[in-house]
This record gives structure tokens, C-alpha cells and sequence, in this order.
């Protein structure tokens, strides 16, 4: 039985893989289903919930392949920290869900949602739409009603991009409030893996879960005198994802929730560049660390990662290239302008944004997204109606929440909230505020397929 308060049962989520995920509408954000699955009858905070984690976490009876074929048959011999947290509160790890190919670090012309291994996730909402990346699976599948919890992970967006496409909740917890062993990385200063779920009370259960600190489900209730900031500068190109945050703040305004303007310094095209060499630089670090710690034969560092791409070009390369993964071999490690480029980064992201603002606020939100745009495989995705809300909190390594906001043509377009570091109960209970205030329950996917 599930627990009464998630409503899906184990049964149900696998008979939904297949006639949601695999067969009918073809949403295909579901990976691998895990090899001898036994149902946990263990008590606890997740007893006989079904669970999916991404395929950038490691899970004994799943390939953790990040969804390059690189890893493909890799043995996977040891449990991740999330893994075992997940088992020990009753959860029953379902299968893996497909993501952006190495966490679209691979090229600029990388499509969310696809990978090598998995294909090209679908939004539930208009098959030809964009999951969203990197956690494209993990957003469709809770999206879709597969799992009502997933397990995501973020390097800048990547929880908060599919939760808004595909219209539900997710959090970027603190950088390190979760253990990232067994877990594929790209940047240790931004990576971190993080709730995926239907409620803001759902999150919040998981990330007591995750974090082993049992205390934010508590958070869901807590009256705390907050003062937000509405960033003026965090919204869309979008008419009317703006007007649906506007209407928001007006209702928040009206159920006596102090909220307010800020402008804040936007990224100058240097800060983005310097971020996206940061993480490259890492990455060629970081990779080389997990992949010569995980058990088994196979590529042990980037540069072999990009050699079996090259000799596998008919699979791998189909649709794009590497050049991204060739411009981190070009940088190297952590080097001097590497740590020149990350404390300029700091820099901007923590004195001129995220501190002065929260010298007067206790929480920020803005838009995240607009509606989802066409998934074009090889011609990269269309970023042009996003907002910046995720950039300075990446980088400085705070959480970032985003919630459904509604609809927009059809299609679900989220709010972003952010808090200061460590402050996850402030998050949740502005983000539970949010959801009452909007009232718009568990959104049900269109399955629109033409």
C-alpha cells in the first residue's frame, strides 16, 4: 500500500510506465526500471511510496549512466548516500529517469531531455514540447502522475527549468546539504541533488528524507513573519507568464504578505561566460574523480569520454557534438584563472546580488521560464523567454525553489522563490503560502499529442 497521504502505489506507477511512459503517449522519461524489484515493507517516512532518481545517481538494479552510452553496462555495485536514505524511509526505488545527456554540458546545441541511452523525453503536456533539462524525466514522470516524488539534480536550472515546463514542484536545496557520492558530477561548487514532486508538502517530506534532518515538513505550517522581494528583473520575454506573477504578488499582497520591489544588478555576458568556464574547468576535474572511484571497466576520465564519442559518432553524435567537453579538455583543472574566474563569479553573485538583497528581504521570487517551446533535436533549446532567477543563486550554492504558477496557452509556467543559504524552512514555507494562495491543486497534464 502507499502511503495515504502520496496516493500512488508501486503497482501503479508501474502499470502507468507502461501505459503512460512507454506505450499511448510515448512520454519516455522513464530510463530503466530497476533489475529484481522487491516492494520495501520497511516503516517509515516513505513506506510504500514509488520513487524514480535520476540517471546521474547510482542505485544498485540501475545503469547511472548520466545517459551516455559511455557508461552503458557499467555494473553499478554500491548504493549513493540518497539511495540508501531513500530505502531507509520505506521508499521503493522504482527505475531511473532520462535526462539531458550529461547534464547538457556536452555542446551547445544539446536538446533537453535527450540522451543516448534514454531518447527524447516528451512534456506531458504537448509531445512536442521541451521537458525542460536536465531533470527532463524526473519533471515529466511527476508531472504525469507516474511517481508523485522524483529525485532530480541541479547545476544552475536544472531542477527548476523541467518543474516549470512540466508544472510541478521542485527545490535546489544548499550545495552539500545532500551527499553527492556515487553521484555523476559536473561542478562540486554547484551540484546537488534535490526534490522533484506534485505538492510543496510532498518536497518537503522528500528533502527531510534526503537531508536526514527531518524538519521540513514541519516548515509547511510555520507562521514566520517573512518579508518578500519580488525582483523586478526576474521575469520573462513573456506577456503572460508576467502577468500571472503579477496577478501573484497582488494576491499575496491582499492575504497580508508583506512583499515589495528590488532591482538588482542583471549578469553582465562576462559573468555568464565566467560561470560556464567555471563549471568546464571543474568538470574536467570532478568527472575524472568519479569516474576513476566507480568500480568497473571503462572511460576513467573526459578525454576518454570524448574518444568514445568519436568512435561511436552514429549514436553519440547523431545530433550534436562535444565541442563543450573539447573547450574543458582546452582549460584544464583547477588552475589559477580558473580561481580567478570562480571569485569573480562570487563576486557578482553574493555582494551585488543575493546580499544586499537580503539585507531587506527574507526571501526573493520572480518568474523562471516562459510556456515550453518546441524540442528541436540538434538545434539546442530555445532559452530566449527565461528569466535569470537561477544564475546567482548556483553560483553562490543557495536553494531556489519553483511551484506551478498556471497556464499559459496551455502549457504550465512556474515561480521561482530563493533563500539564503541553509534557510530551506523559509523556502518551503513561502513556497506552501504560494500554493495555497493560488489554489491551483495538483495540475493534470493535457497528454496532447498531434
Amino acid at each position: 500500500m502507499a502511503n495515504k497521504n502520496l496516493g500512488i502505489s508501486v503497482e501503479e506507477a508501474l502499470q502507468k510506465v507502461t501505459e503512460i511512459d512507454k506505450s499511448g503517449y510515448h512520454l519516455n522519461s522513464v530510463l530503466a526500471l530497476t533489475e529484481n524489484l522487491e516492494i520495501s515493507r520497511i516503516p517509515g517516512l516513505l513506506s510504500g511510496v514509488p520513487i524514480l532518481i535520476k540517471d546521474n545517481i547510482e542505485a544498485i538494479g540501475l545503469p547511472a549512466t548520466a545517459g551516455s552510452l559511455a557508461l552503458s553496462g557499467r555494473e553499478v555495485v554500491r548504493d549513493s548516500t540518497i539511495a540508501k536514505r531513500l530505502r531507509a524511509a520505506g521508499a521503493t526505488i522504482i527505475g531511473s529517469t532520462n535526462l539531458s545527456e550529461w547534464a547538457n554540458i556536452r555542446s551547445g546545441k544539446s536538446t533537453s531531455g535527450w540522451s543516448a541511452v534514454g531518447g527524447l523525453t516528451a512534456n506531458p503536456w504537448k509531445h512536442e514540447r521541451s521537458a525542460g533539462g536536465s531533470s527532463s524525466g524526473s519533471g515529466a514522470a511527476v508531472a504525469a502522475g507516474i511517481v508523485a516524488m522524483a529525485v532530480g539534480s541541479e547545476t544552475d536550472g536544472s531542477i527548476v527549468c523541467p518543474a516549470s515546463l512540466n508544472g510541478c514542484v521542485g527545490i535546489k536545496p544548499t550545495v552539500g546539504s545532500i551527499p553527492r557520492d556515487a553521484m555523476i558530477p559536473i561542478s562540486s561548487s554547484q551540484d546537488t541533488p534535490g526534490p522533484m514532486t506534485q505538492t510543496v508538502a510532498q518536497s518537503a517530506l522528500l528533502l527531510d528524507v534526503l537531508t536526514d534532518k527531518k524538519e521540513y515538513t514541519k516548515s509547511i505550517n510555520e507562521d514566520y513573519s517573512i518579508k518578500i522581494g519580488f525582483v523586478t528583473g526576474w521575469i520573462t520575454k513573456d506577456d503572460g507568464t508576467n502577468q500571472l506573477l503579477s496577478d501573484l504578488i497582488s494576491a499575496l499582497s491582499k492575504a497580508n504578505i508583506y512583499i515589495a520591489e528590488i532591482s538588482l544588478p542583471e549578469p553582465s555576458e562576462q559573468d555568464g561566460q565566467d560561470e560556464f568556464k567555471v563549471l568546464l574547468h571543474e568538470l574536467n576535474e570532478d568527472l575524472a574523480r568519479y569516474l576513476q572511484q566507480r568500480p568497473g571497466d571503462g572511460v576513467r576520465n573526459l578525454q576518454d569520454v570524448v574518444d568514445f564519442n568519436l568512435n561511436h559518432k552514429g549514436s553519440e553524435m547523431q545530433h550534436f557534438g562535444q565541442e563543450f567537453f573539447d573547450l574543458a579538455l582546452e582549460l584544464g583543472g583547477r588552475n589559477s584563472i580558473y580561481h580567478k574566474l570562480r571569485a569573480s563569479n562570487l563576486d557578482w553573485a553574493k555582494n551585488k546580488v543575493l546580499n544586499p538583497a537580503f539585507e531587506k528581504f527574507d526571501i526573493l521570487i520572480g518568474a523562471t521560464y516562459g510556456p515550453s517551446w518546441v524540442s528541436n533535436l540538434g538545434g539546442g533549446d530555445d532559452y530566449s523567454s527565461a528569466s535569470w532567477i537561477s544564475m546567482a543563486p548556483a553560483i553562490a550554492g543557495t536553494p531556489i525553489g519553483c511551484l506551478p504558477m498556471g497556464l499559459v496557452n496551455g502549457l504550465p509556467v512556474g515561480v521561482g522563490v530563493v533563500s539564503r543559504a541553509n534557510q530551506e524552512n523559509l523556502l518551503i514555507s513561502v513556497m506552501a503560502k504560494i500554493e495555497k494562495t493560488l489554489g491551483l491543486g495538483i495540475l493534470r497534464p493535457t497528454f496532447t499529442k498531434s
